[in-house]
């Protein structure tokens, strides 16, 4: 199948390549590359500098300044802050609440999310959460109150490829409760097809295992904002509570970045390849893509976003038996879960990554058990097609 970049990019001209690639820590030697300053601990002038810049690298290290100023530079944000997990980055936001605080989260979110909302900060912090689906932002309107100090989502989500509004979510929060947190999962998207911070989201996460690092190689989170107060305390709680990322994987994650674009570029063209095949595929209920005409919210996707992403989510005709029958006949794709790498995965959501939420719940929220979701890697196009037309021909 030809397509042309117009066909699968809603903005061709947008690039982040030259800010990710032009950046570094050690002018001394004019390295290309910035080194890796694998020290835990620094030396001071005198007891008075204890605290001011570099002294521990659980508090900071110059490797990780390196990757913390792009992720802020591509996110058009002012700050950013590097984290040793996506969850990690995610417990921080959560932290900025007490006990009895009200937060609204997005019914359909990555399920270590809603795990965490349950058992720790619902279960154990006493915080209120509220599920709501905010692709009806007269839902939210219904819900939000003066008590609510944040408002949770992913745009799109895992794995529904259901999208939010973001500019209109944050007016009508805003309407009536002005200083209340909005945070946003950028994972899906990445810094290359949307930027949060400029629809008004205050913070902006990333799971960097997934695009940023983009090589299955290392688990990494990012959180970025705008606002000096909001960004001191969300690093006074990720000092305290230690979930700081290693200077090794801070200079994995600077390297991957260089190659976001392109990767993005690529990864999305096979996407949209992939979901127009299973589109017309005869043993395919239903495609879920936010880059395709038939997705219901493909006109929000081309507002908000520059491209439909590279994850599919799609509908096998059949049940259980059929999805995974299917997934035995592939030999491609890798069955596993993450996203974002170079290589092709795919899982069934309902017995894997969503497989802790009870089964009323994920039939509320659609992930059944016949919903696939797959990660478009870099492998050619025409193999991947070939690869789940050997899928379905074991059904």
């Amino acid at each position: 199948m030809l397509v042309q970049e117009e066909d699968y990019l809603f903005d061709t001209e947008f690039t982040i390549a030259t800010k990710t690639i032009h950046k570094t820590c050690d002018q001394a030697y004019g390295a290309v590359n910035p080194p890796i300053y694998m020290s835990s601990t620094f030396e001071l002038k005198d007891v008075d500098s204890f605290g001011k810049g570099y002294f521990y690298t659980r508090c900071g290290n110059p490797t990780r300044t390196v990757v913390e100023e792009i992720v802020a530079e591509i996110e058009q944000n002012n700050y950013a802050i590097a984290f040793s997990s996506g969850m990690a980055a995610i417990h921080c936001v959560i932290n900025l609440l007490k006990e009895g605080d009200e937060m609204l989260a997005m019914d359909d979110l990555y399920g270590g999310t809603i795990g965490y909302l349950k058992a720790i900060a619902m279960e154990k912090h006493g915080i209120k959460v509220k599920f709501v689906d905010m692709t009806n932002i007269d839902e939210v309107r219904k819900h939000m109150n003066q008590n609510v100090q944040l408002v949770y989502l992913e745009t799109p989500t895992n794995p529904t490829m259901k999208l939010t509004d973001i500019k209109e979510l944050c007016q009508v929060v805003r309407q009536i409760k002005n200083n209340v947190i909005v945070a946003v999962d950028n994972t899906f998207a990445t810094p290359y097809l949307q930027t949060p911070s400029n629809l008004g989201a205050d913070i902006t996460l990333n799971s960097g295992t997934k695009y940023l690092g983009g090589h299955s190689d290392i688990i990494f989170g990012t959180l970025s904002c705008r606002n000096k107060e909001l960004h001191d305390a969300l690093f006074k709680i990720s000092y305290l509570t230690g979930g700081c990322p290693s200077p090794f994987d801070c200079y994995l994650v600077t390297r991957s970045l260089k190659t976001l674009e392109v990767r993005m570029k690529q990864q999305i063209k096979n996407a949209y390849i992939l979901a127009k095949y299973l589109e017309s595929h005869p043993k395919v209920e239903k495609v879920l893509y936010p880059g395709l005409e038939s997705h219901p919210q493909h006109d929000l996707a081309r507002k908000q976003m520059r491209a439909g992403g590279a994850m599919i989510s799609f509908y096998i005709k059949g049940g259980a038996a059929e999805a995974e029958r299917m997934m035995k006949g592939l030999e491609l794709f890798t069955m596993a879960v993450s996203l974002g790498g170079v290589e092709s995965l795919i899982q069934i959501p309902a017995k894997m990554t969503h497989s802790g939420l009870t089964e009323e719940r994920r039939q509320e929220l659609g992930i059944t058990q016949n919903l696939i979701r797959l990660s478009a890697g870099l492998e050619h196009v025409s193999d991947l097609i070939k690869d789940l037309e050997h899928g379905f021909k074991n059904i």
